[in-house]
């Protein structure tokens, strides 16, 4: 399920960008993201100028609508529980101030959390497994075990299992 990590890891680039820069209209802002993250995109945005020509870009793969399809929901998820998810992240770090925490590490945070509490249909062992991954490779070296600490706290008050049983 290689479209899920990549899922994830757009969704915390989407949230990374809206920590910094809330839009005025996230809906728009969030079309406007999935739109810049096809392949064709990309690829446009490598060649050289077009000198404000706009190019016809063909429609997503179904790769990268599977992308979108389950990512798209755990970005608005994050950001419609937000004050939840910030809430039982302060309570891991109560001597810390949330802006002293990473912002790359605070939004990876923020959508393993939103997954913990809000996402029966993953098992909390692949939400801290893959931001575990995540912070690994978008943050430092010594994020992954920060990240690891924190949610294998908020794991710890969850009232369902941790694996799924497979019969």
């Amino acid at each position: 399920m290689r479209h899920r990590r990549l899922a994830r890891e757009r969704a915390v680039q989407f949230l990374f960008q809206y920590d910094l820069n809330p839009p005025e209209n996230p809906d728009e802002a969030l079309d406007k993201f999935w739109s810049s993250q096809t392949s064709a995109a990309i690829e446009e945005d490598n060649q050289p100028a077009s000198w404000g020509e706009k190019q016809q870009l063909p429609p997503p793969t179904t790769e990268e609508n599977a992308v979108r399809l389950f990512g798209d929901p755990l970005i608005r998820g994050v950001l419609e529980n937000l004050k939840d998810i910030d809430e039982a992240l302060s309570e891991q770090v109560k001597n810390w101030d949330m802006d002293r925490i990473a912002k790359v590490d605070r939004n990876i945070l923020r959508l393993a959390i939103y997954e913990l509490l809000h996402r029966e249909d993953i098992p909390p062992v692949v939400s801290i497994n893959e931001a575990i991954d995540i912070a690994k490779k978008f943050s430092t070296e010594k994020s992954g075990r920060f990240v690891n600490g924190i949610l294998d706290k908020v794991k710890t008050k969850l009232m369902r299992p941790s694996r799924t049983s497979v019969n």
